[in-house]
């Protein structure tokens, strides 16, 4: 066999890879992709080979680039990732409507509203396919909110930002820190059920690689690293992952955190 011929079989392996691979992640047969650079290298690469890598579980990669496409605001791939991962099993309408309250905290709540309503929609959109009623999404308990002590739950905020975030916490001097950072997000969010520990660094981690915020995507890459929540070789994965959803750039961005934080890792 000649060069050419051993390059048209590599070319015809990669393409049928990248359709498989797409099937399985969006839980499609029919996925016409165009003959256009984009949609090669979408079938290709983004699937033929992203996808497909070992590293890092589809679920892991799920929470990644639900994370990305509804930071940017990306109307069909937004309903898209949200159809398969709930259509897949791979995440449950529970985990899914954590995940919002989770990326609200980080890249805002009209972004996170968006996010919410795809999951609405989509929910809907399974169930009336498979012929039968969308199950009532939870009725939650105000017990899931925490303490309702004030003093108590800073306490536990402050416990909480020093063990995810491996720094001591912040003075109570502002509003921002204060209500939000100790009483919200530390003191309430990161201590929720419904995700691990592990998942939510994921999805930070893609939030801050994403808003542009250099000092908390150094201090949650360098957390996660350190933590051993997650490892180096799946935080490469999620350098690819997010830089195949967000862009090379920002991409470049994460994976000079990654190997900062990584060589100035404990000894």
């Amino acid at each position: 066999m000649d060069v050419s011929s051993e390059m048209s079989v590599d070319a015809s392996a990669q393409e049928g890879r990248g359709e498989q691979t797409a099937a399985e992640v969006l839980g499609s047969a029919e996925l016409p992709f165009s003959q256009t650079p984009f949609g090669r290298a979408s079938r290709d690469f983004l699937y033929g080979q992203v996808w497909s890598r070992p590293g890092l579980s589809r679920r892991d990669r799920r929470f990644v680039a639900l994370t990305c496409v509804a930071a940017a605001d990306a109307p069909e791939p937004i309903e898209e990732q949200v159809h398969a991962a709930l259509a897949s099993g791979d995440i449950s309408l529970d985990e899914m409507l954590e995940l919002v309250l989770h990326f609200a905290v980080y890249c805002g709540w009209p972004k996170a509203s968006h996010l919410e309503g795809a999951i609405a929609r989509q929910w809907d959109r399974i169930h009336r396919e498979r012929g039968e009623p969308a199950p009532a999404w939870p009725e939650l308990d105000n017990l899931t909110l925490g303490p309702g002590d004030m003093e108590k739950r800073i306490a536990r905020g402050v416990e909480e930002f020093i063990d995810v975030n491996l720094t001591p916490a912040p003075p109570v001097n502002s509003p921002y820190r204060h209500a939000g950072i100790l009483n919200f997000v530390f003191g309430h969010v990161w201590q929720r059920p419904g995700l691990t520990r592990r998942e939510r660094r994921i999805i930070t981690v893609a939030s801050v690689a994403l808003d542009d915020s250099p000092v908390p995507l150094r201090t949650h890459v360098a957390a996660a690293l350190h933590s051993g929540d997650i490892t180096k070789e799946e935080m490469d994965e999620i350098v690819l992952q997010f830089a195949a959803y967000y862009g090379f750039a920002k991409g470049d961005a994460l994976a000079d955190s990654v190997e900062a934080a990584w060589a100035g890792r404990p000894a």
